[in-house]
Parts: structure tokens; C-alpha cells; sequence
């Protein structure tokens, strides 16, 4: 009884995993840009009690018993499917046709001071600075990196802003004048291998050399004649890839496996009472 106590506890504690991961993809249904995780859950050690040598029935079933004790959970993988595309007639708004291409914001890095963030969130702003310039950043105040790895600055008094398909940010002037700089885009090669930061940004793995593989290989940033690859469109958001009824139909399935376990635990539990009881 109390191994079976044991086996549905680790269970119950893989369950809440999934439960948190199904929350957070519920609550993040409306964040544009977030990509949805898919948890898997694997089995944990089993004992095999070979109990049945003089039973020669043949069986679909592996021979014998196995004992098992309980499930884990495997991974949460990130989902990378392209999400819908919502229209807000806003110049600055920006989404990508392809599933694994990537803004470039200049984060702040306690330790190293800086460090490049990658994200799909394309709602971006402009911010005043000194001399008479304007800093593009994103809805958080994170610079907007362009192709040489710096935050994008244009003259003020813009009149209005457009980008064609290649990334290239157009900013046009009252007198007609326009400035352009290139947005830098990146495409992810090896999406397993990036660190999550928050709900809408990713970063390089500070481990790549026990990876076994450098940044090139997992990032590959669109330039140059690359820069054709690059599908992006104007006055439009990436929406965020959740299914509502996939993720609530996972949410009672969750429930149900937690309800059966936890009850399997009061019942082995009114079992050794009895057991005691007897004694």
C-alpha cells in the first residue's frame, strides 16, 4: 500500500507541472508573439516480476508484471507554429509570414551589461533621446537592435513609417525626405537549444561549447544577400499561437489524472487502516 502511496505522489507532482504549463499558455492567449509549450510526460523506473514461467498462453502484453512508479514529465517543448495575423492599421506594427524568424532587442545584463534578446513581439515605439534623435524600442523600452548589432536611431519629426518585406524601416519626412535603416533579423536553426527568458523573449544558451556547437548553429542572423529569405509585413501583429480548446480539453484531462491518483492515495490509505485494524 504504501508503494502504491509513493507511486501516485510522484504523479501528482509531474501533474502540477502540466497544470502550470497549461496556465501559463492560458493566460498568455492574448500576448502577441508567445508561442505555446506541449508537455510530454515519460515513465519513470520499473520493476519486472517474471512470476508467470508456466504460462505459455500467448499474450499482446509483455510477459510478466511490471511494477511501475508513477510518470514524469519529459519536457515542455515550445511550439513554433505561426500564429494568426491581426490587423491594426499602426505603422509600427510589424509581423513575420515565417514561423522561425526573429527581432533582435538590446536587453539589459547585470553582468555583462547588455545582451542581444530574441522575440516575435513586432509592436514597436519610438523614444526621444538626446540631440534630437529617436530611439526605436519595443513595448517594454528595449532598443530595437538593426543589422550591425546597434539600437536604431532616426532624426525626429518623423511623419510616418513603413517597412517592405526585407526589413527595411522606412521613415519619411514632412518635406518628402526618407531615412532607412535594416532591422536585424535572426532565424532560429537549432529552436531546442535557446534559453526562455520570459513569455515573449529567448536568448543564445550561455553553454554552447558543452553543446557541442557554436552560435551560427543555432541562430543565424539574416544579411547581405540573406536578407531576401526575410517575410515580414506592416501594420500587422503575430497573435499568439494557443489553442483555447486543445489547452482546456488538456486542462481536464490533467484534472481527471490528478483526481484518480489522489484518490488512489485515500483508498491505500483505508487499506492499511484496515490492515491495522486486523493486526
Amino acid at each position: 500500500m504504501l508503494r502504491t502511496m509513493i507511486t501516485a505522489t510522484n504523479t501528482m507532482t509531474q501533474l502540477q507541472s502540466q497544470l502550470d504549463v497549461i496556465g501559463n499558455n492560458l493566460s498568455n492567449s492574448g500576448t502577441h508573439g508567445y508561442k505555446t509549450k506541449d508537455v510530454k510526460f515519460q515513465e519513470l523506473l520499473y520493476q519486472q516480476f517474471n512470476n508467470d514461467k508456466l504460462d505459455t498462453a500467448e499474450r499482446q502484453s509483455p510477459v510478466g508484471i511490471r511494477y511501475g512508479v508513477g510518470a514524469s514529465l519529459a519536457q515542455a517543448q515550445m511550439n513554433w507554429k505561426q500564429g494568426s495575423l491581426q490587423s491594426t492599421d499602426r505603422d509600427l506594427d510589424f509581423a513575420f509570414q515565417e514561423p522561425k524568424q526573429y527581432f533582435n532587442v538590446l536587453m539589459p545584463d547585470g553582468e555583462n551589461g547588455q545582451q542581444t534578446a530574441y522575440t516575435r513581439q513586432g509592436a514597436f515605439y519610438v523614444s526621444p533621446v538626446e540631440n534630437g534623435q529617436l530611439m526605436l524600442v519595443n513595448g517594454d523600452g528595449y532598443p530595437v537592435a538593426d543589422s550591425t548589432g546597434q539600437a536604431i536611431m532616426i532624426p525626429e519629426n518623423v511623419s510616418r513609417f513603413s517597412v517592405n518585406e526585407t526589413g527595411i524601416l522606412t521613415a519619411t519626412y514632412p518635406d518628402g525626405a526618407t531615412v532607412q535603416r535594416e532591422l536585424a533579423v535572426s532565424v532560429l536553426q537549432k529552436p531546442q537549444l535557446m534559453e526562455q527568458i520570459s513569455s515573449t523573449y529567448i536568448a543564445m544558451p550561455t553553454n554552447l561549447d558543452e553543446l557541442g556547437v557554436n552560435e551560427d548553429d543555432v541562430m543565424t542572423d539574416l544579411q547581405g544577400a540573406n536578407r531576401g529569405e526575410i517575410a515580414l509585413t506592416n501594420q500587422v501583429l503575430e497573435m499568439s499561437n494557443v489553442d483555447i480548446s486543445k489547452e482546456m480539453t488538456d486542462l481536464m484531462t490533467a484534472q481527471k489524472s490528478y483526481q484518480f491518483n489522489a484518490r488512489s492515495i485515500t483508498i491505500a490509505d483505508q487499506m492499511m487502516g484496515l490492515i491495522n485494524g486486523i493486526r
